[in-house]
């Protein structure tokens, strides 16, 4: 073979530059998406991917429950409301110092976000008062800062963002039409209306669902549509696979087909070329072919810690090990390539 005909061959298996749609994305272009021929759609993904991001980059970042329990909202699928008996016991919000540590023990581990989750519906002035002391100490260690800490009043998100709120996570949890099977102690307009609240303020969005609620697939291409067309699109998105907890309303829901929960991260890379999808709720449960699968999809984030607010999470040795397997690279399996190195 020629010079030039090994350049041909190069270029004739170079991924083309795919022209991504920049919205309104229609709930019927997302489901032509999702109902791609599994490996086209993956194709697609990671060519979308890979001209925003650099090859193997991932961003690791822990969750902590810094007030736990005792929520008054009725969501079918969370261990922490009051109304369902699933062991969480309430308890109050935790002291800086704790907090801190636990930021330093994340940080030292290679996380470069932490997030802090309180289960309220929304926090009183007192509270935000209190949380913004925990993001200043945070903030403070070098960190990327997140807070999810319910629906957030105009005022108390200019409050965090002084504070040195980085982002602030506020789920929309599922398509609008499907949101009162899930909770109907709130509207979807609340969670909008936050979301228009943090991003007044100064503070990147935070924004994904859960899949795996009971939903028809038409709610999983909503889901999609309403993240994709908020304006701008959230920084960070976070795709959960549903933790089904005994106790709560959706402990019996069917799991998600693996190959329909990569066919997620996949469209939410496409249709949000520059956010950060992470990996999140239900990873344990995956396995790391399945995971694989999703970085290739587009995932390039994960919660990284032995917990997940109040859920099990991969530990960060069995995490450590999987990303280097894949040639992934954060901090941390960066350092521990170096020292097997030297």
């Amino acid at each position: 073979m020629g010079a030039n005909d090994f350049q041909q061959a190069v270029t004739l298996h170079r991924p083309a530059k795919i022209a991504t749609p920049q919205g309104p994305w229609s709930v019927e272009a997302i489901q032509a998406l999702l109902d791609k021929p599994l490996m086209d759609l993956l194709f697609e993904a990671q060519t979308v991917h890979r001209q925003h991001f650099p090859e193997g980059d991932i961003e690791l970042a822990t969750l902590l429950s810094v007030k736990t329990g005792g929520c008054p909202e009725n969501c079918g699928y969370c261990p922490q409301s009051a109304e369902f008996d699933t062991g969480v016991k309430a308890q109050k919000l935790m002291e800086v110092d704790e907090v801190v540590r636990a930021a330093q023990a994340a940080k030292d581990a290679g996380a470069t976000r932490f997030c802090m989750g309180a289960a309220w519906r929304a926090p009183k002035d007192r509270d935000v008062e209190k949380v913004a002391v925990l993001v200043e100490a945070v903030k403070g260690l070098g960190m990327q800062t997140c807070a999810t800490l319910g629906m957030l009043e105009p005022h108390h998100a200019h409050q965090l963002k002084a504070a040195g709120l980085d982002y602030y996570n506020h789920n929309l949890d599922t398509a609008p039409e499907y949101y009162t099977d899930v909770v109907d102690t709130r509207t979807y307009q609340d969670r909008l209306d936050t979301l228009a609240n943090v991003r007044s303020a100064g503070i990147s969005v935070c924004c994904g669902g859960i899949v795996g609620m009971g939903e028809q697939p038409v709610h999983r291409a909503g889901l999609i549509a309403q993240l994709a067309n908020l304006n701008p699109y959230p920084e960070s998105v976070p795709i959960n696979s549903l933790v089904r907890v005994p106790g709560t309303p959706l402990a019996d829901s069917e799991p998600v087909d693996p190959f329909d929960f990569v066919r997620m991260i996949a469209v939410a890379r496409i249709t949000m070329p520059t956010a950060r999808v992470r990996l999140s709720a239900g990873r344990q449960q995956m396995g790391d072919a399945v995971q694989a699968l999703c970085f290739m999809a587009g995932a390039n984030s994960i919660f990284y810690g032995d917990k997940l607010l109040v859920t099990g999470n991969p530990d960060v040795e069995v995490d450590t090990v999987l990303l280097r397997k894949l040639g992934l690279n954060s901090r941390q399996v960066q350092e521990q390539a170096e020292g097997c190195a030297a």
